[in-house]
């Protein structure tokens, strides 16, 4: 999708951000700069095919109005491709592609102005992703297919559908020499229609047909300074979201839980940054925000018997309503930043930062107030039933030591950083299985561990040769290793028991290493571009508590890729392989199995070892992988 932004650059951002723009985030941001149109008139139009019949088109044009002042520019997307699998049951394709994207936008470049109105679209139609069973069916016994991208899912109601749409305003004006003020203006909605088969099976066992409803309105106002050795922003943002989604899960028997909750969020801040250069090598930066964030919620849980809801077309009757909750909270909390860099001379710069994160707290909108239960045994007050829904505010203090260089006439560059962060009440979704008056069902839970730590260090360098085997030719090795040590403190589970030392972090491998070897040169007038990459991730865990048929083990991609551009950049065509070893990994993953709270291995009801569903009679335990050997060409031509 990045094509029809026409991105200028992605900045990786580590750690808490929110004292320099926008909405505060507690662990990093990716932030994509879109480029600014050109002041000349032109159009590019890239096209791709491959494996599985993916067929891509890209389209992409730009042209100024009179002396350029104004200018106007879009793209079109068309994406496309077969399944890697098929549905057994349905014979539709599974883990196919198929959408349709666009963007417009006109802006206006003046003497100390810019200003950019933007507009973009999405329609995803791809058809349902059904996952693969990892284990035989419980009650009839179905076996475990040979094939990871095949499934058997009957459920395709609702048709997958997904539409998302925004638009923005970005003003900027320079009010003087050193002051420049900025807005910018956005709203953001997007809905979606999916059938989710959890048990993977023809039979409606955990059967989830569900729709999706996200909007949101943002303000942010900026005041830069820059005079001399010092930079500043004080800024201020709002935003206003409201997330809906109601589903139903149907069960064997007839019995369906249909679930709508309603989410909203007002949030406010106000944030500020200054860096001052106390010397010509010695940089201070200080930042600082103050966040207030309010949510409100509903969550209306009824149970239908003898078929689904009305809401999706059901016969059901409804036989009880086991939430019917409404709550409201408030969260505020100031979060600072200060650095501190020495710049030797222009090779080399150390620093050291200090930041606070936040993440306000809320309610699970898939929760059950009906389960909350009192230390006795008995029916929950209403404040312990708001207790029970609700979770806390995250927050973090994080720490980052490191040092920058660029050596031999910038041959060599790297990074290295080391990090820690500490954080407290961790939020961590999930969700459960259970009975509740003799009636399955499933509750939601949000949870929070009381306490956890993240020590890691990450390098990454470039070492290039010019003139490698010829002039102009060019060769270069890019090497990323990362090691993260993430563990809770405290965790206390649902028997009063910390459990921090039988609780790993999600989809977090200890070591990620990867690197690239390119070579360019000149070649029939243009220039021929040839890299591969290979990217290694060590082992990881899908869920906090082990499931080791979910669990990933480490495993390494390959990627590769060679381009011939002509000259001016007219042209150019290449070929692409990803993941050439044809790797098999789970990406994610459902389960509803029985397990010890302590060691995670699979129980029965009566304690033997095997296999025991929380949730539908066949039990569930599916995973997801990711895409398979690719093989495609492309060509880009520029007008």
């Amino acid at each position: 999708m990045l094509d029809i932004y026409d991105v200028e650059r992605i900045e990786v951002l580590r750690g808490p951000q929110g004292t320099l723009y926008g909405r505060n985030t507690i662990g990093g941001a990716i932030k994509y700069v879109t480029r600014r149109l050109d002041d000349d008139a032109f159009a590019r139009v890239r096209l791709a095919y491959g494996s599985y019949n993916q067929a891509d088109a890209v389209l992409t044009v730009g042209a100024p109005v009179g002396d350029g002042t104004l200018r106007f520019g879009g793209s079109l997307a068309r994406l496309s491709r077969g399944g890697f699998g098929d549905n057994l049951t349905t014979g539709l394709e599974n883990y196919n592609k198929d959408v349709w994207a666009g963007r417009l936008s006109a802006e206006v470049h003046g003497n100390g102005i810019f200003a950019r109105l933007s507009g973009d679209y999405t329609r995803d139609t791809s058809l349902p992703r059904g996952g693969h069973r990892l284990i035989p069916s419980l009650a009839t016994a179905a076996p475990v297919l040979a094939d990871v991208f095949d499934s058997r899912g009957a459920l395709v109601a609702p048709q997958q559908k997904v539409e998302a749409w925004g638009v923005s305003l970005f003003m900027e004006g320079e009010l003087n020499d050193h002051l420049t003020v900025r807005s910018i203006s956005a709203y953001r909605e997007d809905d979606s229609a999916t059938p989710i088969d959890f048990d993977v099976l023809p039979a409606v066992d955990v059967d989830v047909p569900a729709f999706y409803n996200n909007s949101q309105i943002s303000q942010e106002l900026q005041l830069l300074y820059a005079n001399g050795p010092i930079n500043a922003l004080i800024g201020g943002y709002y935003l206003s979201a409201k997330a809906k989604t109601v589903f139903d899960v149907r069960l064997p028997g007839g019995t369906t839980a249909l679930t709508f909750g309603d989410v909203g969020t007002d949030t406010g801040a106000i944030f500020g940054d200054v860096s001052f250069d106390i010397t010509d090598q010695i940089a201070l930066s200080a930042g600082g925000r103050y966040t207030w964030d309010s949510r409100d919620s509903q969550v209306l849980r009824q149970v239908y018997l003898g078929g689904g809801s009305p809401f999706f077309g059901g016969t059901g009757t409804l036989f009880a309503t086991t939430s019917n909750f409404r709550g409201s909270a408030n969260f505020s909390r100031f979060t600072p930043r200060v650095s501190l860099s020495f710049q030797p001379n222009d090779d080399h710069n150390f620093y050291i930062s200090y930041s606070q994160g936040f993440k306000g707290g809320g309610f699970d909108p898939r929760g059950q107030s009906s389960a909350c239960r009192n230390a006795a045994g008995g029916a929950c007050t209403e404040q312990e039933v708001y207790d029970f829904m609700a979770f806390d505010a995250e927050t973090v203090d994080s720490y980052e030591v490191g040092w920058k260089a660029s050596l031999w006439d910038r041959a060599f560059t790297f990074a290295l950083a080391a990090f820690r962060a500490d954080y407290t009440d961790v939020q961590i979704p999930g969700s459960v299985g259970t009975t509740i008056a003799g009636i399955p069902t499933f509750i939601g839970i949000t949870t929070n561990a009381g306490a956890a730590r993240i020590n890691g260090v990450e390098f990454e360098g470039t070492l290039t040769a010019r003139d490698f085997g010829s002039p102009g030719a060019r060769a270069w090795l890019t090497t990323r290793i990362g090691y993260i040590d993430a563990q809770y403190r405290t965790f206390i589970d649902a028997r009063g028991i910390n459990v921090a030392d039988r609780r790993a972090f999600q989809n977090t491998p200890e070591w990620t290493a990867s690197g690239t070897i390119g070579y360019a040169a000149p070649l029939a007038s243009g220039t021929l571009n040839a890299s591969t990459t290979l990217a290694y991730r060590s082992s990881s865990q899908q869920f906090e508590l082990q499931n080791s048929l979910l669990d990933q083990t480490g495993f390494a991609l390959w990627d590769a890729s060679i381009v011939w551009t002509a000259p001016d950049d007219r042209w150019s065509i290449g070929v692409h392989g990803r993941n050439l070893t044809d790797k098999r990994y789970i990406v994610s993953g459902y389960t509803f199995m029985r397990q010890n709270p302590d060691t995670g291995a699979f129980i029965l009801a009566n304690g033997n070892p095997g296999f025991s569903s929380t949730l539908g009679a066949e039990g569930i335990l599916t995973g997801y992988y990711g895409n398979p050997r690719q093989i495609f060409g492309s060509v880009t031509y520029r007008f």
